[in-house]
């Protein structure tokens, strides 16, 4: 007997994981609503990929979190959430006017004292906190910003967090482009070449997920001889 195949956009499967899948709290929604209202909306973390970065970060114990690229502030609102009173999320982002909204919402959730927003070069900073605090003090990343410097972000996080933590970068099917071997452009070429890398680097465990434009999560291995650190604790 053949089955029957519901007749169900796109749409409505991604409005029922929001719907049936997903707690945004009203303050989230409004946030949302806020965000889609701007022209640059659709650059902003989905309900579903928040509460997926949040469950993450809840699942490993994360104390210190790297965002970056923050928008309006979704994603590390998410996460901040979950964090417990003594941890920190560094967020990076080059925009005073988006992070501006950021701020207040943080600020309403009661969680703006564990978010430290940095604004300006997103590597720079990075390569900053590297100088000051050293290595593997972070437990989790999260990346979706310009795409061309992925490459740089994925080696300076897998300094940055400790071997056992979890990096993730969004973005990273770039609306198909990836699988299309006749599109060059610039971004393109970039994550193109870093889920190339990625899936080959023996230096971490990943999984590229079909998730929204495409997910990739990577774990640092613990180098020979170098324990893996218990959560929050560098290694």
């Amino acid at each position: 007997m053949e089955s029957r195949m519901p007749k169900i956009s796109d749409q409505q499967i991604r409005q029922y994981v929001i719907d049936c899948g997903t707690r945004q709290t009203p303050l989230l929604r409004r946030l949302r609503e806020q965000t889609l209202a701007l022209a640059e909306g659709h650059m902003m973390t989905t309900p579903a990929a928040g509460q997926l970065l949040a469950l993450l970060a809840r699942s490993i114990g994360a104390r210190r979190v790297l965002e970056i690229g923050t928008f309006t502030g979704y994603s590390a609102l998410c996460v901040a959430d979950v964090l417990p009173e003594d941890g920190i999320l560094v967020a990076c982002d080059a925009s005073e006017e988006w992070t501006a909204i950021a701020r207040s919402y943080w600020q309403e959730a009661g969680v703006d004292d564990r978010i430290d927003l940095r604004l300006g070069d997103a590597a720079q900073t990075l390569k900053g906190i590297l100088a000051d605090e050293g290595g593997a003090g972070f437990d989790f990343a999260f990346i979706d910003a310009d795409k061309e410097s992925y490459d740089a972000y994925y080696e300076l996080c897998l300094k940055l967090v400790r071997p056992g933590g979890l990096i993730c970068f969004d973005n990273m099917f770039w609306g198909r482009s990836v699988a299309d071997p006749e599109d060059m452009r610039a971004e393109t070429v970039a994550l193109r070449n870093l889920n190339l890398k990625i899936q080959s680097d023996d230096r971490v465990d990943m999984s590229l997920v079909p998730l929204g434009d495409g997910m990739t999560f990577i774990r640092p291995r613990a180098r020979a001889g170098e324990p893996v650190a218990v959560a929050g604790v560098a290694a």
